[in-house]
């Protein structure tokens, strides 16, 4: 990260391949979000199918909130507010490599001593992860609710 950008305290990161039909969702949410009108302090950002790459950026964050697909046993488009204890191996939600990325890149920025204060994770149910640059249509519909949930975290 450049030394001089400007860090805003509350990170936004989306997660996902948009070559994987649902899989992309957490970038399609960046991308809506990034048409709307946000509170001062609020950064987005495109995390793509970064792991480690992403340690910069999250560290010493105020608040972190990540939004990715994630398999759980629930309806496609379903949508999940978890925290990264939730996605330990142990927990009874499905994880993707994407978590268990995230996880590792979560517990370096703990070992440097600068890890987000809060981290809350946005976890939406794919129906279909096959190669297409289109969400399915179960998928499109959540994005609003999920927009919502986020802008309520933000209000926190």
């Amino acid at each position: 990260m450049n030394p001089s950008a400007k860090r805003y305290p509350v990170l936004i990161l989306g997660i996902g391949n948009i070559l994987l039909r649902d899989e992309g969702i957490g970038v399609r949410v960046i991308q809506a979000m990034q048409k709307m009108e946000l509170p001062e302090g609020v950064e987005l950002y495109d995390g793509g199918t970064a792991g480690a790459d992403l340690l910069d950026i999250i560290c010493d964050r105020k608040k972190l909130i990540i939004i990715d697909a994630m398999d759980a046993d629930c309806e496609p488009g379903s949508i999940l507010r978890l925290t990264p204890d939730d996605l330990k191996p142990q927990a009874s939600a499905g994880i993707s490599l994407h978590q268990i990325g995230l996880l590792d890149t979560l517990n370096m920025a703990k070992l440097l001593g600068s890890p987000p204060e809060e981290v809350i994770i946005i976890g939406i149910k794919p129906k279909s992860i096959t190669p297409c640059t289109e969400l399915s249509t179960e998928l499109k519909h959540s994005i609003p609710k999920a927009l919502n949930l986020i802008l309520n975290e933000l209000k926190r």
